[in-house]
């Protein structure tokens, strides 16, 4: 079952990534945090691209290194950890993307960014026999 779930994560990191690249993006720079271009010498579709490439490298190599599992997983975690606050922002900005197109949408969202820590770590954690 956690193989299952792994890989299920790892294409849908490429898919997400793959999205940032392409027909998503302008969307995924409503969740960019404006201090984070304010702080940072990169404007959001910057940003969008970057990140984009780190989830499709999270999906290669929640298959590719089996060895490094634990850790990329921890990895992958800590990354859902760090975008969070562009979910915050989106919902605190009232900013528009994926549909979300009201405050109980955009807020309900935010109850999704654990799911996905769990999903990191449980899928990659060694399996009991």
């Amino acid at each position: 079952m956690k193989t299952f779930a792994r890989w299920v994560l790892a294409g849908a990191m490429v898919f997400a990534g793959l999205s940032h690249l392409f027909w998503a993006r302008k969307e995924f720079q409503a969740q960019v945090p404006d201090l984070v271009t304010e702080v940072l010498p990169i404007d959001k579709d910057g940003v969008v691209v970057a990140s984009g490439a780190v989830e499709m490298m999270f999906g290669a190599a929640l298959v590719a290194l089996p060895r490094e599992r634990r850790r990329v997983g921890a990895l992958l975690a800590a990354f859902f950890v760090a975008i969070f606050p562009g979910n915050i922002a989106q919902a605190l900005g009232e900013r528009e993307g994926f549909g979300l197109d009201s405050g109980r949408a955009r807020w309900g969202r935010l109850l999704f960014q654990p799911v996905l820590v769990a999903w990191a770590l449980w899928s990659t954690s060694p399996s009991r026999r």
